[in-house]
């Protein structure tokens, strides 16, 4: 399976016609044809239905799209980190991130490396911590900042100096505005919007269960969201409480939501991690040792 032969298979998934995708690619249309044919005789399953004038992805097709994706993804990052050697203040750095305010944390440090390197370039890529952990084993991302909570024995990692608070984002106008704080028997009969990683029973220690306890099964739990900027507009809509993070959705006069902490005080650590025993390009290596002076 030839590098050049995914590009020719991802373009025409993008462009989802043949002749359109070769022209793109200065090809000609047979000779497209004859390189996708003989790519799903390589692999033996057909990854195209074609119609009279598109084409579109079997569900093989939509597999290996994935894949390809990642290969490109990391043939990229490996010529990046080859061509960066010839130059010692170059190259590109690789986070993966969650939705968390301490983020700001990890923008000192880049502002401190960019100041002294100029030609090293941060590549920020958002998601929960399932889809980021998978990027980072691969090698696809350097660095991935995890939300308690994650697994640890997988990686190498740094606890950075901030914690984050577990509350609900609920509107103004509400009734339960007017309390400091959130109890369970507060919310155990109204509809909840709730992070999908907040409560996967896999983790051996989750903090969201734990606090909510044998109540979470009584819970209304009225949709799921992996990001709580989409959670805050189903809230504003008034389609159900979103539990969430502090200081991700502003608090203002003119913004129709506000934050009350969980009671007990639910806050969880936020830590930055890679593979053991990455080898690491001289960008990110360097980014690790402003990491390490900062934070320990």
């Amino acid at each position: 399976m030839e590098i050049r032969v995914l590009k020719y298979f991802l373009t025409v998934a993008e462009i989802g016609n043949i002749t359109k995708a070769a022209n793109s690619m200065h090809l000609t249309q047979p000779t497209l044809s004859r390189q996708l044919q003989d790519l799903e005789r390589e692999l033996g399953q057909k990854l195209f239905v074609r119609g009279s004038k598109s084409v579109t992805l079997t569900p093989e097709g939509m597999v290996l799209r994935r894949r390809a994706q990642e290969i490109m993804e990391l043939v990229e990052k490996t010529e990046n980190e080859f061509f960066s050697i010839k130059d010692d203040v170059s190259g590109d750095i690789f986070i993966g991130a969650g939705e968390t305010k301490t983020i700001k944390l990890i923008a000192d440090v880049m502002k401190t490396l960019q100041k002294k390197y100029q030609k090293i370039k941060f590549h920020i890529v958002s998601g929960d911590s399932e889809d980021l952990s998978e990027k980072l084993d691969k090698g696809i991302l350097d660095f991935c900042i995890f939300i308690e909570p994650f697994v640890p024995d997988k990686y190498n990692y740094i606890n950075l100096s901030e914690k984050d608070t577990w509350g609900i984002l609920l509107r103004q106008d509400d009734p339960l505005a007017k309390k400091e704080s959130i109890k369970v028997e507060d919310i155990i009969n109204l509809p909840i919007l709730i992070s999908r990683q907040a409560i996967k029973k896999s983790f051996e220690n989750n903090p969201i269960l734990d606090w909510f306890g044998d109540n979470f099964d009584k819970m209304h739990i009225a949709g799921t969201y992996n990001l709580l900027y989409n959670a805050a507009i189903m809230t504003e809509n008034e389609i159900g409480y979103a539990l969430g993070l502090d200081r991700l959705i502003a608090d203002t006069l003119n913004s129709p939501l506000t934050f009350r902490p969980l009671n007990p005080k639910l806050q969880v650590c936020v830590s930055i991690a890679w593979k053991k025993n990455q080898v690491f390009s001289k960008a990110a290596k360097l980014f690790l040792d402003e990491m390490n002076v900062k934070f320990n």
